[in-house]
C-alpha cells in the first residue's frame, strides 16, 4: 500500500514493513502519518535477500529517507538476511527496526549485527513507536542539514561509435576535478573500455563490473581497492580487460552501486556504450543528467534522432536528456538548427571541431592541457562551471593555494 501524506512534507520517507502483522502495520502507518512526513507504503509479505529481490517502488528508491520495520519472530535467520539486504539496498538513509516478542540479549547481538538500529517490542506500543518514529525525524532533519550532499550522476552516450563520447566524458570529469571536485570517472563497458587508456592509468586490476558484484560488501575501504587514481586527483573505474561470455550485471546490483559511490563522490561520470539495455537503462534511471553526444553528420544526427524516440517512451529519461554536439563548426554542412529540428530538442552543449587536439591527447595517454587557451578547454571549463555554479579561474587558484601548504 503506498499513501502519500496530507502533511506539509518535510522529508520524503519510504516506510517498509517486512512480514509484521496486521495490527502493528496499523500502528506503525499512524505514526507515520502524524511525522511531518511525505510517506510512502510498502508491505512485503515474504522475507527479502540479494537472492530474493522485492520489488522496489520509484518512490523508495528516491525517497530521502527510509524506515524498515522487521519481523525478528516468524523466521530469525531470514529476518537478519532481510535487514542487511535493506541496510546495502538504501545505504546511509535507512533505520531498521527489529520487531519482535522477545527482548534478550540474543536477539539484540543478531539485529545489531544484521544493521538494526533498535528493537521494538511486540505488541507495538504506540506511544513509544511515535518516540521513536520523532527522535528518528530529528536525526534525519539534523543529518539532512549538515551531511554532505548527494553527489550527482551523469550518463554519457553517443549516438553511434566514434562520435567522441569518452573524450568529452574524461575531459569533463578532469575538468571538474580542477574545479576541487572530487569525481569518479567510470568506464560501463562490458569490455575493453577506453577510459583508462585515454589517462595512462593501468586497469588490469579491478573494473565496475567486479564493484557491482561485490555490493553486498561495499564500503569505503573496499572502493578504495577498486579505484585507479590519476594525478590530477581524479578517481576512475575501468571496465573489464578480458572477454567474457558469462560475465552478466544484475541492474539493481548496479542501481544500489551508483546510490552508494554517489554518497563518496562530487560527481559521478559513467562513459557508456551506446545500446538501450537493461544496464544503460538502469544507469539512465538513477541519473541526474542523460548526455546523448552527436556530430554533425547525417549518419550520427539519424542514430541521435532514434535514440531520442525510443527515450521518449519514458517520460522521467527525457526530462533529464541533455544533447552534445561534438566537433561543431559554424560552416560545416549541418547547423544546429538542423539538427534541433530533425531531433526535436534543443541542443545544450556544443563542442567545438579540435580534433587533431584531441587525438593528440588521448596518443599521449593524458588529458587536453587546461593551459592550452582553446576553445575545447574553454568549452569543457565553461561546461564544468554551469554544473557546479564555482568561477574556474578562482577555484583553479584555491587549489593551487591550498596544495602550496604541503611544499
Amino acid at each position: 500500500m503506498r499513501r502519500a501524506s496530507s502533511n506539509t512534507p518535510s522529508l520524503a520517507v519510504s516506510v517498509l514493513t517486512v512480514c509484521i502483522d496486521q495490527d502493528s502495520a496499523e500502528k506503525l502507518e499512524l505514526a507515520a502519518e502524524n511525522q511531518a512526513w511525505n510517506v510512502t507504503h510498502e508491505s512485503m509479505v515474504e522475507y527479502v535477500s540479494a537472492q530474493r529481490r522485492p520489488a522496489i517502488s520509484l518512490e523508495s528508491k528516491n525517497a530521502n529517507a527510509v524506515l524498515a520495520i522487521v519481523d525478528f519472530d516468524r523466521d530469525p535467520e531470514a529476518a537478519q538476511e532481510s535487514a542487511a539486504f535493506l541496510q546495502q539496498l538504501f545505504f546511509g538513509r535507512i533505520f531498521i527496526a527489529a520487531l519482535s516478542a522477545r527482548h534478550d540479549s540474543d536477539l539484540l547481538l543478531k539485529a545489531m549485527r544484521a544493521g538494526c538500529n533498535e528493537i521494538l517490542r511486540k505488541p507495538l506500543d504506540e506511544a513509544e513507536l511515535t518516540e521513536t518514529l520523532g527522535r528518528q525525524n530529528k536525526q534525519w532533519l539534523a543529518n539532512t542539514g549538515q551531511s554532505r550532499t548527494a553527489g550527482k550522476v551523469l550518463s554519457f552516450f553517443g549516438s553511434k561509435g566514434g562520435v567522441g563520447t569518452t573524450t568529452i566524458a574524461v575531459n569533463l570529469a578532469h575538468t571538474l576535478t580542477r574545479l576541487q571536485k572530487k569525481v569518479l570517472l567510470i568506464d560501463n563497458h562490458a569490455e575493453y573500455g577506453h577510459v583508462c587508456l585515454y589517462l595512462g592509468l593501468d586497469g588490469n586490476r579491478y573494473h565496475f563490473h567486479e564493484l557491482i558484484r561485490n555490493v553486498n560488501r561495499l564500503d569505503s575501504e573496499l572502493l578504495r581497492g577498486f579505484i585507479a587514481k590519476h594525478p590530477s586527483g581524479l578517481d576512475v573505474l575501468s571496465s573489464p580487460e578480458s572477454h567474457d561470455p558469462n560475465r552478466s550485471i544484475d541492474p539493481d546490483a548496479l542501481e544500489r552501486t551508483v546510490e552508494f559511490l554517489r554518497s563518496e563522490y562530487d560527481y559521478l561520470i559513467l562513459d557508456c556504450e551506446t545500446s538501450l539495455n537493461d544496464v544503460n537503462l538502469a544507469v539512465m534511471d538513477r541519473s541526474d543528467q542523460i548526455c546523448l553526444v552527436a556530430t554533425p553528420e547525417i549518419g550520427a544526427v539519424r542514430d541521435l534522432s532514434r535514440y531520442i524516440d525510443n527515450l521518449s517512451r519514458n517520460e522521467q529519461a527525457t526530462t533529464k536528456l541533455h544533447i552534445v554536439v561534438n566537433r561543431h563548426s559554424s560552416n560545416g554542412a549541418i547547423g544546429i538548427e538542423q539538427i534541433e529540428k530533425a531531433i526535436r530538442v534543443p541542443v545544450q552543449t556544443r563542442i567545438s571541431n579540435n580534433f587533431a587536439e584531441c587525438q593528440k591527447a588521448i596518443n599521449l595517454g593524458e588529458p587536453v592541457s587546461a593551459d592550452k587557451k582553446t576553445e575545447f578547454v574553454a568549452q569543457m571549463s565553461k561546461w564544468a562551471e554551469t554544473l557546479t555554479g564555482t568561477n574556474g579561474h578562482q577555484a583553479a587558484q584555491n587549489g593551487r593555494k591550498k596544495f602550496s601548504l604541503w611544499k
